[in-house]
């Protein structure tokens, strides 16, 4: 008896991993092998990715906040410090919403926690 292979869903799977390997460089692009271990390596980048993009937007935050607090004469920790001990909670992305767009309500929130 022959042996049965299901060709149909082994030929999908390559598929589906050239598909993602397109625009690579060379046989990354062509080859299967090379290709899906490309794949794998550029899926770790994007998860890595997407966790340093966290980061690197709470540092910016962070940063914009501290420089709206010192110009109103408190720095960030402090900051911090008076709001969570008002019982505000707003967290960093809002705070450094406020300090960009709308400082005169930034100005209000650090008069009222002093």
């Amino acid at each position: 008896m022959p042996r049965s292979v299901n060709a149909v869903a082994s030929k999908k799977h390559k598929k589906k991993i050239l598909n993602y390997a397109k625009g690579f460089y060379g046989a990354r692009s062509k080859l299967y092998t090379v290709a899906k271990n490309a794949v794998e390596k550029s899926f770790q980048y994007s998860f890595i990715g997407r966790k340093n993009n966290k980061r690197n937007f709470r540092k910016l935050w962070i940063q914009r906040i501290n420089a709206a607090a010192r110009e109103n004469g408190i720095s960030y920790s402090n900051l911090m410090f008076l709001l969570n001990k008002n019982n505000i909670k707003l967290n960093r992305k809002c705070l450094a919403d406020l300090a960009m767009n709308n400082n005169y309500l930034f100005k209000k929130i650090i008069k009222e926690i002093n």
